[in-house]
């Protein structure tokens, strides 16, 4: 029995279980399986996995249901996997907990990137975070921002919004929950507001603004700080 991190896999294509389960098991990860989304709340109960990797389309009910349902008593990070294209239902997923989603078909590195960054949810947070990418560094404890050693000026808004995607990092987030963590529920369609603050943070902290490494853009979702 493998020793590494626990994941269950919730789908109703024994193909698409059986993939997966020799992919990870392959990668060091202890597998477990459901079929339904009955099954997947049973097992998640059961077997507290570290991580779950959810399918949106299951036979007895909507996946973002029983992701709705398993938020009621765990923080589990939580993948969501789709054939759906659709930003809608992406956004759904996000909006209801998930904390990623792949379209099928992906491929098995996505996927151990995806879940690395999901099991870095899961670790106890240091005391003084700091969150280091490049040659940027962010520093929450101390509220300072760096770029090639140079203090960084932010103002508060920016500081707002970087301070919340490292909180979040890897992780996307929905315009709708960003617009209502920084400025409030009543702002939640003022989706302007996140191109304007976005465009000058990648100004400030990108090396080259218009191909963003740091602060990545989900067309139509959200955007991700890379967790890479």
């Amino acid at each position: 029995m493998s020793e590494g991190p626990h994941v269950l896999i919730v789908d109703d294509e024994i193909q698409i279980r059986r993939f997966l389960r020799i992919s990870l098991e392959a990668n060091n990860y202890r597998v477990y399986e459901a079929d339904c989304g009955q099954a997947a709340l049973a097992q998640a109960a059961l077997h507290r996995p570290d991580v779950i990797v959810l399918d949106i389309n299951l036979p007895d009910m909507e996946g973002v249901e029983v992701l709705r349902r398993l938020r009621e008593w765990a923080s589990t990070p939580v993948i969501m996997l789709s054939v759906r294209a659709g930003d809608l239902d992406k956004v759904s997923a996000l909006d209801a907990g998930a904390d990623d989603y792949l379209t099928k078909p992906f491929s098995t590195v996505e996927l151990l990137a995806r879940l690395r960054v999901a099991l870095r949810h899961v670790q106890p947070a240091t005391s003084d975070p700091v969150f280091i990418y490049g040659d940027v560094q962010i520093d929450l404890a101390r509220r300072l921002v760096t770029r090639k050693g140079e203090a960084v000026k932010l103002t508060p808004t920016e500081y707002a919004l970087i301070r919340l995607l490292v909180q979040h990092a890897g992780k996307v987030l929905t315009h709708r929950q960003i617009l209502k963590e920084v400025w409030g529920a009543q702002y939640v369609d003022e989706t302007h507001y996140l191109r304007v603050y976005f465009g000058q943070l990648r100004q400030k902290l990108e090396e080259n603004p218009a191909m963003p490494r740091l602060i990545v853009t989900e067309p139509g979702v959200g955007y991700r700080l890379v967790g890479e």
